[in-house]
């Protein structure tokens, strides 16, 4: 009975026992057991990495050795346009391995990247530049109407009827300028309408006014390049330089002193509105703004690509505005009949005289006729 009692007090003292000799086991085979505790340490006194030898030209991996998780050579790569690793096809993704552009210095803006120094030259120069100098076209032309007014006929209408511009010519012509007005009104409206429309509509009407200009612009766009070709051919003969145009050069067309100087079809001013806005800076309007649809076919379109494109596309367009402002103004409310002359096709035989002599008189004598086309009623076009 009495071993039979101390069984279990004899079971509790071998496991006890075991557990002692673990523990000991577990502290002798531990390789830490008695290892010096971790130092603090004054944040002074540690060496700084970036005082090593070539510290700056480091790649990430050897940064990686001095400084762990410190990326900045991957990032500051990445600052100054190192076209990293892509596996897409350059043809499908060209700037796939390039997060920020390199440095370049557009004229006008400082030396950064390609992308911010684009952005300098549109918010610092086109817009306040070409907008201020619109301005002062239409400033100017508003003065010179105030102080001229229309230029009316001296002498009385005839009754008699030349055919100025066919209905092919019009037809031509009014294409292209419906076209203009448009792109030159949603130009307007997407460069300048922030400053002086967003404040007065808000953010709502303006983002909905702005889309439909928007998709107007891309929709005119194509008309305005299709027309101005066929602009260019049909009146291109007749807009050859003569030796009549110098004199209309010198004396300015007689604007400024009350008789204009004897012209053909066109003046010299036309001239210089056909072969400077339409010729020059109409292919650089149409093509910049082919590259900007993505249309000219084999091109890469990169964003630097895009960038320059814009850049050429808004100054020409600029250029162009101002030249046919004053082209507008002559057609319309500058010259009595002159807007008459492309809405119908015909001028008075008084009118030819008066602002294009040199073309009545080959008209009166036959080398140009009086009516160049089968019109549906035939208007009185005999000659004096």
């Amino acid at each position: 009975m009495a071993l039979r009692s101390l069984r279990p007090a004899l079971v509790a003292w071998l496991v006890f026992a075991a557990c002692l000799g673990a523990g000991a086991q577990t502290a002798s085979s531990d390789p830490s057991a008695g290892a010096p505790a971790v130092k603090g340490a004054n944040i002074l006194d540690i060496k700084d990495a970036s005082s090593d030898p070539g510290y700056a030209a480091q790649d990430n991996d050897q940064r990686h050795r001095v400084q762990p998780g410190n990326n900045a050579p991957m990032w500051r790569q990445v600052g100054e346009g190192v076209t990293g690793y892509s596996s897409l096809p350059k043809s499908q993704a060209p700037e796939a391995g390039n997060l920020i552009q390199p440095f370049v210095q557009y004229p006008g803006s400082s030396l950064t990247n390609a992308g911010e120094a684009w952005r300098q030259v549109r918010n610092n120069f086109i817009i306040p530049y070409g907008g201020a100098f619109l301005l002062i076209v239409l400033g100017a032309i508003a003065l010179f109407y105030l102080g001229k007014g229309s230029m009316r006929l001296h002498g009385a209408e005839t009754g008699r009827k030349i055919e100025r511009f066919t209905p092919f010519e019009r037809s031509a012509h009014w294409a292209n300028a419906i076209a203009f007005v448009i792109l030159a009104i949603s130009g307007i409206f997407m460069a300048f309408g922030k400053y002086f429309i967003l404040p007065v509509v808000g953010s709502t009407l303006f983002g909905v006014i702005t889309y439909i200009l928007k998709n107007a612009h891309n929709f005119a766009g194509p008309l305005f390049a299709v027309s101005l070709p066929i602009v260019f051919f049909t009146f291109v003969k007749d807009n050859l330089p003569r030796r009549e145009d110098w004199a209309w050069m010198m004396r300015f067309g007689g604007m400024l002193g009350g008789q204009e100087v004897p012209s053909h079809r066109f003046n010299a001013g036309e001239k210089v509105l056909f072969w400077g806005g339409v010729f020059l800076l109409g292919a650089i309007v149409i093509v910049s703004g082919l590259v900007l649809d993505k249309l000219v076919p084999g091109l890469i379109y990169e964003r630097s690509t895009m960038q320059a494109a814009h850049m050429v596309h808004a100054v020409a367009t600029v250029l162009m505005m101002a030249m046919f402002l004053g082209h507008i103004y002559m057609g319309t409310i500058g010259m009595d009949g002159a807007y008459q002359a492309m809405r119908t096709g015909y001028v008075d035989e008084t009118w030819a005289k008066e602002h294009h002599e040199l073309w009545a008189q080959d008209v009166a004598a036959g080398k140009i006729p009086a009516q160049r086309s089968t019109p549906l009623h035939q208007p009185d076009t005999r000659s004096v």
